[in-house]
C-alpha cells in the first residue's frame, strides 16, 4: 500500500542540509517526514515544482510592523501579507510601537492581534528600558518573545539604552541573545549641528558617519564580553566594523541588509531623497562593498530588512524633520535572488542567511533547514523569472518601496508555512493562519 502525505512537492531542486538534490518532499501534520522520490505516493494536495528552487523558509528576523499605535504606516495585517508575497514563513517584529512592548501586556496584546489576521508566523521583540531592566530575565522566556532588544542610539524615551551602566544590568539580566542597534548616541548629538537646520539627504551619512557604528560596535563587544552575554549587532553599515566583529564573532553575531548591499550613496540618495534615508544609513561604495567581503568571508550571519515604513507625506517632509526607514520585507529574497543570479553569493549562502542563521543564533525550534521532522516551511523560487517590482505587486499600506520599477531576475513563486501554501504565483490563498515561533532554550516546544 503506497505512503499517503497531507502534500507533495514533487520536481524541484531542494536545498537540504546535503546540498541541492532533485527530490520529492513528502509533508504531513505540518511537518517534514519524507525526502527523496515519492512515486506512486499519494497526498491531498501536490505542488509541481519542476524547474523551481525549494529553500528553507526564510525568515525576517528585523521588522517594524506599526502596530499597536501607527497602524497609518503599517499593520501586522498587511505587514504579513507583504512578507508572504515575498516569500517570508516568519517575521520577528520589533518593540518601538505605541505602546512600546515592556512587558507581558504589551506582548500579549500583539500576539492576540495576530489571531485569524497574521499571514506568517511571528515573534516579537520586548525592548530593554530602564523600568523593566530588573524584570528582563523572565520577560525574555515568555511564549512568543524572539528576545531583549537594545536601542543603543537612533530611539526615542525610555528604549534609548546609552547610559553603560544600565547598558551592563541590561546584559547580566537574561541569557537570551541580544539584537543591538548600535549606534552612539552621543557622537550623534554632537553631530546633528552639520544637518540641523536643513541639509541635503546627500548628508544623512556625513551626519551618522560610520565613527558613530563604529564607537558603539566597539562598545557592545567590549560588555559583552564583559557580561559573557550572547549579541547580535542588527544591521551593520560599516566596513570599519568588520574586523571588530569578527574578532568577536564566539559571543557577537551579525546582520546587514538587503538594502545596504544593493544601494550606495552618494547616488541613492540623489536618486531617491529622503526615501534612501535609514538607520544607520546606505553609505558609499567602499563601504558597500566592505559589506559583501564580510558575507564572502562568513562574518555576516544573517539579512533581515529592517522594514521600516512611514507614509508618502512623511517621508517627503524636509530632510532631517523626514523620518528614517523604508519598507523591506517584500523585496528582501528578490533582491537578494537577483544577487545570487548575479553572482554575489550562492543560493546556499543566501539559505544560510535567510533560514539556517536564524534558526541558529535565535535558537528557533523546528525552522531553518528542510530536513525530516522539522516544520514543512519552503520558500519556493523560480531563478530564472524576471520581474520588475511593481506598486501593484506590494502589499504595503505605506504605498511605496525604494525599489520600485527596478527589474530582478530570481521571484518568489510560492510560500509554505507549516504545511500549507500561503501565497502561488502572487497571490495569497486562504485565510491568515499565522502562528507564534518556538524557542529551544524557552519553554519546552509543543507541537503546532
Amino acid at each position: 500500500m503506497s505512503e499517503s502525505y497531507d502534500l507533495i512537492i514533487k520536481g524541484g531542486d531542494v536545498v537540504t542540509p546535503n546540498g541541492t538534490e532533485k527530490i520529492d518532499v513528502g509533508v504531513k501534520a505540518g511537518r517534514i517526514v519524507a525526502l527523496g522520490n515519492l512515486e506512486g505516493a499519494t497526498s491531498r494536495e501536490e505542488y509541481d515544482a519542476t524547474g523551481q528552487h525549494v529553500l528553507p523558509g526564510a525568515i525576517d528576523t528585523q521588522v517594524h510592523f506599526r502596530e499597536p499605535g501607527l497602524e497609518h504606516k503599517e499593520d501586522l495585517a498587511c505587514g504579513t501579507a507583504a512578507a508572504a508575497l515575498g516569500g517570508i514563513v516568519a517575521i520577528f517584529e520589533m518593540p518601538n510601537t505605541n505602546p512600546n512592548t515592556l512587558g507581558p501586556v504589551e506582548l500579549a496584546d500583539k500576539l492576540a492581534r495576530c489571531e485569524n489576521r497574521a499571514w506568517t508566523d511571528h515573534a516579537f521583540f520586548i525592548g530593554a528600558a530602564e523600568e523593566n531592566v530588573d524584570e528582563l530575565g523572565e520577560l525574555e522566556k515568555l511564549p512568543g518573545c524572539a528576545g531583549i532588544k537594545i536601542f543603543m542610539g537612533s530611539s526615542t524615551g525610555s528604549l534609548l539604552v546609552e547610559e553603560e551602566g544600565l547598558l551592563v544590568e541590561v546584559l547580566k539580566n537574561g541569557t537570551r541573545r541580544c539584537p543591538v542597534h548600535a549606534e552612539d548616541e552621543n557622537r550623534l548629538r554632537e553631530r546633528f549641528a552639520l544637518v540641523r537646520d536643513g541639509a541635503e539627504p546627500t548628508m544623512h551619512p556625513v551626519w551618522r558617519d560610520p565613527e558613530a557604528a563604529v564607537l558603539a560596535t566597539t562598545r557592545i563587544c567590549r560588555l559583552a564580553r564583559q557580561t559573557g552575554r550572547r549579541v547580535h549587532v542588527l544591521h551593520v553599515t560599516s566596513k570599519d566594523e568588520m574586523p571588530i566583529l569578527a574578532a568577536n564573532k564566539d559571543l557577537v553575531t551579525v546582520e546587514t541588509t538587503p538594502q545596504h548591499l544593493t544601494l550606495s550613496a552618494p547616488g541613492c540618495y540623489e536618486e531617491l531623497g529622503t526615501f534612501a534615508q535609514m538607520n544607520p544609513p546606505i553609505r558609499d561604495e567602499e563601504h558597500r562593498l566592505g559589506l559583501w567581503e564580510g558575507i564572502r568571508t562568513g562574518i555576516v550571519d544573517v539579512l533581515g530588512s529592517d522594514h521600516a515604513p512611514h507614509t508618502l507625506e512623511e517621508k517627503q517632509k524636509p530632510y532631517p524633520a523626514s523620518p528614517s526607514g523604508m519598507p523591506g520585507v517584500q523585496t528582501l529574497m528578490p533582491l537578494m535572488l537577483d544577487h545570487v543570479n548575479k553572482g554575489n553569493l550562492s543560493l546556499e549562502r543566501l539559505v544560510d542567511l535567510t533560514a539556517s542563521g536564524p534558526a541558529r543564533i535565535y535558537n528557533i525550534a523546528g525552522k531553518g533547514r528542510i530536513a525530516c521532522g522539522f516544520d514543512a516551511d519552503f520558500t519556493i523560487v523560480d531563478m530564472n523569472k524576471e520581474e520588475t517590482i511593481s506598486k501593484d505587486w506590494l502589499a504595503y499600506k505605506c504605498g511605496w518601496s525604494p525599489f520600485e520599477g527596478v527589474t530582478v531576475k530570481g521571484w518568489p513563486m510560492a510560500t509554505i508555512i507549516r504545511g500549507s501554501v500561503v501565497m502561488k504565483d502572487g497571490e495569497l490563498i486562504g485565510d491568515p493562519q499565522g502562528k507564534p515561533v518556538r524557542f529551544t532554550d524557552t519553554e519546552p516546544a509543543k507541537n503546532s
